[in-house]
């Protein structure tokens, strides 16, 4: 992931909502909202779209000059600073929404009172509360909103759940999963801190600042947002709302009963920032079955992501998943790498699609024109927040925390 930050100058107006209907074939234009390095993946897909899929992006907006031109150069759209000119503007069908969390919600909000359809990059928002808002908003909303999961544009979770409700596994108890990485040096999501960056001048750091608290320019703050509470749940919605969401999908959940997490500074103790680099979440559901979320910055070997159930253990691997029978764990052989079981008592699964932007993307134009059944929408989008920040509340109060599902809210366990 590259750093991303733009958000553009708060004009005092609001858009109007306006939504063209599309054929099967028409063009979509889309307007970019942040160009920062997650957007510029964004805007190299989409690029590459352009004739296959008939997608242009006309407009771009950040409140950097330095990566609002660089935009304007890559994908000859209109250069704009306030992301309401995006909104405004009638001949854009659907936004690209690429800033640091702290901003989604209310940008989320803004498109869909404008009439505009939503790719906007995960977590969905920086909060319980924003995403319980954005759900009830979108029941009457005629805008599609894709959450950008894109782990979910690969067939092995919808699959897998198939599998899991025919009762291949029997009853699931248990599932594991984890995101780990090892960074060099002494500090992690150190993202390089650009020189030419003058607040004032080319930067317009208190709108970039927006909702969140207003504080002096710090350029690890715009840099580096992922390793400060204000903009970001540090691993849990940058890591774990990719990990966690495939087994939400895959076995029907929904809203947690109850989380705790754990961890801390346990490598990199003079990192410049707030987060830990080692979080771990346990997550009972209320059909159930724990869920162990894992998460070291400074070991990457991953654990094994499995699905437990008395009759059967689910693999994901890289090419799909694999499910084995318990009746055939008696015959494995242990080895440092895991368990080799016999084959022909397998049930394997061979992908398609991928943990991929453009197949994410070309998901959401589909829903657009042909009304195709979106990936991740907003109440995938808020399982996801939910379990996510209530593991970060967890973690920074220190508290066994529940889920209260009449008021969809956390309270202390």
């Amino acid at each position: 992931m590259g750093v991303s930050a733009g958000i553009g100058a708060i004009i005092p107006t609001t858009a109007k909502s306006y939504s063209r209907i599309l054929n099967a074939n028409e063009r979509v234009n889309m307007g970019v909202i942040g160009c920062g390095g997650m957007a510029n993946a964004h805007m190299d897909a989409l690029l590459k779209m352009k004739s296959t899929d008939n997608v242009d992006m006309i407009a771009v907006c950040d409140i950097f000059d330095k990566r609002l031109e660089a935009a304007k150069e890559k994908t000859k759209g209109k250069a704009v600073k306030s992301y309401l000119e995006v909104l405004n503007n009638n001949d854009i069908d659907s936004v690209l929404i690429a800033t640091p969390e702290h901003w989604h919600h209310r940008m989320i909000l803004d498109a869909i009172d404008a009439g505009k359809h939503i790719y906007t990059e995960k977590p969905m928002t920086h909060s319980i509360e924003e995403s319980r808002e954005i759900v009830q908003v979108m029941k009457k909303a005629k805008v599609k909103l894709q959450v950008g999961v894109q782990g979910m544009s690969d067939d092995s979770y919808e699959t897998a759940n198939k599998y899991i409700n025919e009762g291949a596994l029997g009853d699931v108890v248990m599932a594991h999963i984890d995101y780990s990485r090892n960074y060099k040096g002494d500090d992690f999501w150190a993202y390089a801190i650009d020189p030419d960056a003058k607040p004032g001048e080319n930067l317009d750091w208190e709108a970039w600042l927006g909702p969140a608290p207003t504080v002096p320019w710090d350029p690890r703050r715009y840099f580096q947002w992922r390793k400060y509470w204000d903009y970001s749940g540090g691993i849990a919605t940058d890591l774990f709302i990719h990990r966690i969401t495939r087994i939400i999908k895959s076995l029907d959940l929904s809203f947690p009963d109850r989380v705790v997490a754990s961890g801390g500074l346990w490598h990199y103790e003079n990192t410049k920032g707030e987060i830990p680099d080692t979080f771990n979440m346990l997550v009972d559901y209320p059909e159930g079955l724990t869920t162990l979320v894992v998460s070291s910055l400074a070991n990457d070997t991953p654990i094994r992501h499995l699905i437990r159930g008395n009759l059967g253990t689910l693999e994901f691997t890289r090419s799909g998943f694999v499910i084995t029978p318990q009746k055939a764990v008696t015959d494995s052989v242990i080895s440092g790498t895991g368990e080799n079981v016999s084959k022909d008592s397998e049930i394997v699964h061979k992908k398609t699609g991928a943990e991929d932007v453009t197949l994410h993307h070309r998901n959401l134009l589909n829903a657009i024109r042909e009304g195709e059944v979106l990936k991740c929408d907003q109440n995938l989008g808020f399982y996801g927040v939910a379990v996510c920040m209530m593991g970060v509340i967890s973690f920074r109060k220190r508290a066994y925390l529940r889920w209260d599902p009449d008021k969809q809210e956390v309270a202390k366990a």
